[in-house]
């Protein structure tokens, strides 16, 4: 099975946390629009992962389950994904005529995303093989016990709408679509504080 409680990740694992989620998303709607080819999805979007989760690392909020099985990313309450190692990525990896709809979805994504102190889930996923075992409901709901503790709302996007129903039995609730041309809409989620 799983071991019951999950542990914290420092960036020496940085690489296993990233395979991890490379391999969870491998067939998300949104993360496939960006990087089609499987080559290009096997090397960019795991840039794309690092570049929005390294304030996790240096937060020390990175979680695993069952030896990286399943991983969480968490920016704490204040902290910002890092914007321009973002923009770099997708400006450098994204094909030129999908450019405009990915941008225009990421600012859309900004504006949704809550002014006060909140938790921010920028990355949740389990490995593709060991989907469907209660892994990524597990770690979210140790990781959720641990924001509650600090009695603030947590936040996340969601780039697959078969996800939304799984955070809502976690007490989020949908807050706005982003959505721009042919990409897939990204789905941005709430959960009051606990």
């Amino acid at each position: 099975m799983y071991p019951a409680t999950i542990a914290s990740v420092d960036k020496s694992d940085e690489a296993k946390v990233v395979a991890t989620l490379v391999s969870a998303f491998i067939a998300d709607p949104v993360e496939r629009w960006l990087f089609a080819e499987p080559l290009q999805y096997l090397t960019q979007f795991a840039r794309f992962v690092a570049a929005f989760g390294s304030g996790g690392f240096e937060s020390e909020t990175v979680f695993s389950l069952g030896d990286f099985a399943a991983v969480a990313i968490w920016l704490t309450p204040g902290a910002e994904a890092d914007a321009d190692a973002i923009v770099a990525v997708l400006s450098e990896s994204v094909p030129a005529e999908q450019q405009a709809d990915t941008f225009s979805v990421l600012e859309q994504m900004d504006a949704a995303h809550p002014k006060d102190l909140h938790w921010y889930l920028p990355w949740l996923g389990v490995d593709s093989a060991r989907q469907g075992a209660g892994l990524g409901a597990e770690l979210l709901k140790q990781c959720l016990a641990r924001v509650d503790a600090d009695h603030l709302p947590a936040f996340l996007e969601t780039p697959n709408p078969r996800t939304v129903p799984f955070y809502e039995r976690h007490g989020f609730v949908v807050t706005s679509v982003s959505q721009a041309g042919a990409c897939p809409p990204v789905t941005s989620m709430r959960r009051p504080a606990g």
